[in-house]
C-alpha cells in the first residue's frame, strides 16, 4: 500500500486544518487505518486510528480527544484528520499508516505501511 500524506501547513493557535491520505490500495477498506505525529526531538506517538470497512470503531489519543476527528472515504481510497483548536503542541510531523491488523491498534509496530508525512506547525 502506498500512502501519500497531504494538507500541512502554518496555522495560528486555535485555528483548523485537514489532513489527507491518498491510499494506492483498491482494497483500502480492508486495512486499519491511523495517523500519528512526530515532534521535533521526540518519538512517534498515536494520534487516532479508524477500524476497517465503514470505520464504525476509532480509537483517539487523549491529548487529542474531542479535537480531532479522523475518518474515511473507501470510494476515494482516503484517510482524513479533522484537526480544531490547534495549540502549539500540536507542532509535528503528520503520518498517516495502514494496518492488516484485527482489532484498532494503536501501536506504531502494528502498521506495516507508512506514508511520507505532512508537517503541521502551530505558531503566532
Amino acid at each position: 500500500v502506498q500512502l501519500q500524506a497531504s494538507g500541512g501547513g502554518l496555522v495560528q493557535p486555535g485555528g483548523s486544518l485537514r489532513l489527507s491520505c491518498a491510499a494506492s490500495e483498491r482494497t483500502f477498506s480492508d486495512y486499519v487505518m491511523g495517523w500519528f505525529r512526530q515532534a521535533p526531538g521526540k518519538e512517534r506517538e498515536f494520534v487516532a486510528t479508524i477500524d476497517r470497512g465503514s470505520g464504525v470503531k476509532t480509537v483517539y489519543a487523549d491529548s487529542v480527544k474531542g479535537r480531532f476527528t479522523i475518518s474515511r472515504d473507501n470510494v476515494k481510497n482516503t484517510l482524513y484528520l479533522q484537526i480544531e483548536k490547534l495549540n502549539p503542541q500540536d507542532t509535528a510531523v503528520y503520518y498517516c499508516a495502514a494496518s492488516a491488523w484485527f482489532g484498532v491498534p494503536t501501536e506504531t509496530a502494528a502498521f506495516a505501511y507508512w506514508g511520507q508525512g505532512t508537517l503541521v506547525t502551530v505558531s503566532s
